[in-house]
């Protein structure tokens, strides 16, 4: 029970800090960030990247050993949409993190980045798109777990 709850917690724990690593994210990124603005959204996506990670981990470790079995997950069709749209979230934050990370270089000799507005505007759109997806997973988790007779 405490293996199942702990999980649990951390699956719920890695889905909050995603959703607040990308708002910080969402309300920092602008053309003209402050170091301090670059470089809290830098943090904010390797929390981010931490935390998905542990969604990911979690949420195979609750299919496999402490949810309802993987048979009720594998034939529910919502446990499927409910992927999609994380994988689809990872996608959309590929280019958000490949973008921070070659922000480093300026961070390290204490220098904002350069950004130009139509970057910031496609980022924008992008962390946006992945704060959607972080707000229909909820739903479609609990849709998910209150569904009987898919299997």
């Amino acid at each position: 029970m405490w293996a199942s709850s702990i999980t649990a917690y951390f699956h719920y724990l890695g889905f909050m800090l995603a959703f607040a690593a990308l708002t910080v994210e969402v309300f920092n990124l602008k053309k003209d960030m402050t170091l301090d603005e670059a470089k809290r959204v830098a943090f904010a996506d390797l929390v981010y990247g931490i935390a998905a990670t542990a969604i990911l981990i979690t949420g195979v470790l609750r299919v496999l050993y402490f949810g309802k079995g993987t048979d009720y997950y594998l034939n529910n069709p919502f446990f499927y949409a409910k992927m999609g749209v994380f994988i689809l979230v990872s996608l959309f934050s590929l280019y958000p993190t490949f973008t921070f990370i070659l922000w480093f270089k300026d961070l390290q000799k204490d220098q904002p980045p350069a950004v130009e507005l139509e970057r910031v505007t496609q980022l924008t759109w992008l962390i946006k798109a992945e704060l959607l997806g972080f707000t229909i997973l909820p739903l479609l988790a609990a849709v998910m777990a209150r569904m009987s007779g898919w299997s």
